[in-house]
């Protein structure tokens, strides 16, 4: 009895810190900053449109190698650029598949399987670089989303997401959004 009483105890331990480690700060339009200009930055891609089911050949089905973007109408005053993709209908949370903060704000496509000049995060793989989708079931929705800034982040190579989006609370000038399906075969 007592190795079980042990067990459930490491057990519950366990389930608290995951749920800690996976709290998301969340970006609200509030948090964009009022600018002089209208803005309405795009984000598309050529694979997929938006809400279009994204092609086997940017996922674990096939080359996982991340799709072509292209991105218009920055501000004029953004400073640099963020993008993060995520799967909000992962079962254990919110699961992070690619995070670059620092990108020039003057780059307008980022060409199919390459990552864009910046700095990388770690996503929830716990390594830097693209990790395409890979649902474990069911049809999921990948979220490409492109922040404009009014500064760079002085964060280092391989802040997760959550570093990312409190650092950058406050400089936002602009959001942009991409969302794509996937479902295994």
């Amino acid at each position: 009895m007592f190795e079980k009483s042990n067990f459930l105890f490491y057990f519950l331990i366990f389930i608290f810190l995951i749920g800690c480690a996976k709290q998301e700060v969340k970006i609200n339009d509030k948090d964009i900053k009022k600018i002089s200009e209208a803005v309405n930055m795009k984000l598309i891609s050529q694979a997929f449109s938006n809400s279009g089911v994204i092609p086997s050949e940017y996922t674990c089905d096939g080359s996982d190698v991340s799709p072509p973007l292209q991105i218009n109408d920055v501000p004029k005053n953004a400073k640099s650029l963020v993008l993060i993709s995520d799967d909000p209908d992962a079962p254990v949370g919110t699961w992070d598949h690619w995070v670059v903060f620092n990108i020039p704000a003057t780059i307008t496509e980022i060409p199919k399987g390459t990552e864009p000049k910046g700095v990388e995060g770690r996503n929830s793989w716990g390594k830097t670089g693209y990790g395409g989708p890979c649902p474990p079931s069911g049809t999921h929705r990948y979220f490409f989303k492109l922040y404009a800034l009014d500064t760079t982040l002085n964060l280092p190579e391989g802040s997760t997401k959550k570093q990312i989006e409190t650092a950058m609370q406050g400089h936002i000038l602009a959001k942009a959004e991409l969302m794509g399906t996937y479902k295994r075969n």
